[in-house]
């Protein structure tokens, strides 16, 4: 039976972890897993994002019709498990587009299903993983994105209390759960995955049963797309409240995170 697991979210907990890795060690996991990771599913992604921010049926028939071509490329007879892994997958991040909860993620989730059991013909079991994280570090650490992404001008305490209740991620895994019933949800924080030196990918791994010989030869890379410190969030935030126009506010952060970065391995 072809097993699917999709790591749908969530943003800020994680993810881009997960896919560096799966990406820098494809070689390694290739005798046993088939990757997807964004750059192989712009389509799917892309259409996700445009649902959760207009959710028209449209948009979403958008959705299946991206996830058809993509499982086009997957091979029902071959072996091996397929992990797919994007948050984008779940819509765009709360705090874009006036969007304040992941609501799009189960019908999302569930079209994925429809689609899937559309697309093979052969018996295929589909599971769904969600990493999640504790509010308070979660709601900093997407505003930190925020900051240098987009123009976001709310400081922290503004943005968590206006974008308190986005941060129930527990609330849109069990939302998930009925909307893709009977097939499988599970989730687990971020938190509880520091000990492991996969990291969260550690996990997708348990519940794929990737033998441990297979783990010890991969290359483990450190965490991925880190907040940056409060001194150059400062300047994002003052950047963004400033009189520039967008695309000189947008340069002057990308030319304060490369002196950051310069900075931080000066010896």
């Amino acid at each position: 039976m072809k097993q699917i697991l999709v790591h749908a979210g969530f943003h800020k907990t994680g993810t881009t972890s997960v896919q560096k890795m799966l990406v820098h060690n494809r070689k390694t996991l290739r005798r046993k897993l088939q990757i997807f990771t964004r750059r192989n599913m712009v389509g799917p992604c892309e259409a996700a994002r445009a649902y959760s921010i207009r959710r028209t049926e449209a948009d979403l028939l958008a959705f299946c019709s991206e996830l058809a071509a993509s499982f086009a490329k997957i091979d029902p007879t071959d072996p091996r498990a397929v992990l797919i892994s994007s948050e984008d997958l779940s819509g765009h991040m709360p705090g874009r587009f006036g969007l304040t909860r992941y609501d799009a993620a189960p019908a999302l989730m569930r079209a994925l299903c429809d689609t899937a059991q559309q697309a093979f013909d052969a018996p295929f079991s589909i599971s769904f993983f969600f990493t999640t994280r504790a509010p308070e570090a979660w709601l900093r650490s997407c505003h930190a994105q925020h900051l240098r992404a987009i123009r976001m001008t709310d400081d922290l305490d503004s943005y968590a209390a206006h974008y308190a209740a986005s941060a129930d991620l527990d609330a849109i895994v069990q939302a998930v759960c009925s909307a893709v019933t009977p097939h499988r949800v599970l989730s687990a924080p971020l938190e509880d995955l520091t000990d492991d030196p996969l990291g969260p990918l550690g996990i997708l791994f348990d519940t794929l049963n990737i033998p441990a010989r297979l783990r010890q030869q991969l290359d483990i890379l450190p965490p991925a797309n880190l907040s940056p410190p409060d001194a150059l969030l400062a300047d994002y935030l003052a950047t963004n409240r400033s009189d520039l126009d967008d695309a000189t506010v947008a340069q002057t952060k990308i030319a304060a995170r490369r002196a950051w970065l310069n900075a931080d391995k000066t010896p």
